[in-house]
């Protein structure tokens, strides 16, 4: 009995096993499709853990199979339900909640979620990792490895330009003048040192959100049906992004590549930077540095995006494996296993309870940096999640990106998304 991570070659529909196809020693068997989308400590931990419960629980076998990316894992997922042989269990990005209602995959937990306890469980997780959870009085994800943008600061920067290296920016404006007072240049007025990062590769929709919230607007509703790129508070964001690099010269100009930000940051290209706290513990590993931790800069409040992956439990399963997969997830979420999360990976944990933990009073205790994503629930907004979630944030991508590069003025670009994005989802109101 053990998990086992398979090769990113062998597909899901050659991998997937139906209850019954094939004999099994154990009571129940659960395919389990985890994504690894920061780095290899996040594999290394969810093996030992699964092993763990595996350990613990003789009569059930775990498969857990690598599945790559978050996207990786969502397109492998569908195409495995799709032919009939999905997993049992997947961590997936919680904002593809809507995509897997629509296709009818997966169940809410509430259908298995029965006793008393259960439901106290349900309700145990910080509300604003529960806004891209549930929907229509259900709730169809549970957070697991969630987390919110951050921003993170050289202090040996900061004190070499007059700043107080204790103290990140605390407004957009304050961002700013930081960034003036740490971009560097060399003899022929070439930049050394920028002054911030805000990658804007990959999912600039994610980082973006962190300057509406902070403006006070969220990009879409509830429901997941109606988007709001076109409000004046996120047009102004915009301006506000691309003037960065435009007006204050504190930033690269075009786009900044997600993946290369942590790197800039060690090798001193950046002062500050935007970016996952699941990059937290590859920081504190690699930065040769002293380095500080903040709360994204308010504009008229403060405000960051929730990120990250959720279980999911897939419809196609029997009652036996639901309630092994719930007991799983419970298992997993518990307490002491989420510290070892956490603290392995940088990841936010999800409920309360885990910071009560003599582990998790130890490490903050050590590192009090690990305390900022979770003080910044308290300003947390969903992140951006809607029926069509891919195409309707390609749409807000693409518009981002057309303003950063010049091609389109912010009020342009977001107005055509707005439109675009009114025409997908007027299906669902």
């Amino acid at each position: 009995m053990k998990a086992l991570f398979r090769s990113l070659c062998v597909t899901a529909g050659a991998v997937a096993l139906s209850a019954g196809t094939l004999a099994s020693a154990y009571a129940v068997d659960l395919q389990f499709y985890f994504p690894v989308a920061v780095g290899g400590k996040a594999a290394e931990t969810i093996q030992s853990l699964t092993d763990e419960y595996s350990a613990q629980h003789k009569d059930v076998n775990i498969d857990a199979i690598f599945a790559g990316s978050y996207q990786d894992t969502v397109t492998k997922a569908l195409t495995a339900a799709r032919g009939g042989k999905p997993p049992q269990l997947s961590v997936i990005l919680a904002v593809d909640m809507f995509t897997l209602i629509d296709e009818d995959v997966i169940v809410p937990f509430d259908d298995a979620a029965t006793t008393d306890e259960d439901k106290a469980w349900l309700n145990s997780f910080y509300p604003a990792f529960m806004k891209n959870s549930q929907t229509g009085g259900k709730t169809y994800g549970i957070p697991f490895q969630r987390s919110t943008p951050v921003l993170y600061y050289n202090k040996e920067a900061f004190k070499e330009a007059g700043l107080d290296p204790e103290k990140g920016p605390a407004t957009w404006e304050e961002m700013v003048e930081f960034g003036k007072k740490l971009v560097k240049k060399d003899a022929n007025g070439n930049v050394t040192r920028w002054g911030v990062r805000i990658p804007s590769s990959g999912f600039p929709y994610w980082l973006f959100q962190g300057l509406a919230a902070a403006n006070g607007k969220v990009l879409a509703n509830e429901d997941g049906n109606v988007t709001y790129f076109d409000d004046p508070a996120v047009i102004e964001a915009l301006e506000y992004l691309v003037s960065l690099s435009k007006e204050h010269n504190i930033m690269a100009p075009g786009i900044i590549e997600w993946g290369a930000t942590p790197k800039a940051f060690f090798e001193g290209q950046t002062a500050m930077m935007w970016t996952s706290t699941g990059n937290l513990t590859n920081v504190r590993t690699n930065a040769p540095f002293d380095f500080g931790v903040a709360m994204l800069p308010a504009k008229v409040s403060r405000g960051a995006p929730t990120g990250g992956g959720n279980f999911f439990i897939f419809k196609d399963s029997s009652d036996e494996q639901k309630r092994a997969a719930l007991d799983f997830v419970k298992w997993i979420t518990a307490p002491k296993q989420s510290a070892e999360w956490t603290i392995a990976t940088g990841y936010v944990a999800p409920r309360p309870e885990t910071w009560e933990t003599e582990e998790m009073k130890a490490y903050t205790a050590d590192f009090p940096p690990a305390l900022v994503a979770r003080d910044q629930l308290e300003f947390a907004v969903p992140e951006l999640s809607t029926y069509q979630n891919q195409r309707v944030t390609k749409i807000l991508n693409d518009a981002l990106s057309a303003a950063i590069t010049g091609q389109k003025d912010a009020s342009t670009a977001l107005k055509e998304a707005q439109a675009k994005a009114d025409a997908i989802l007027k299906e669902y109101r």
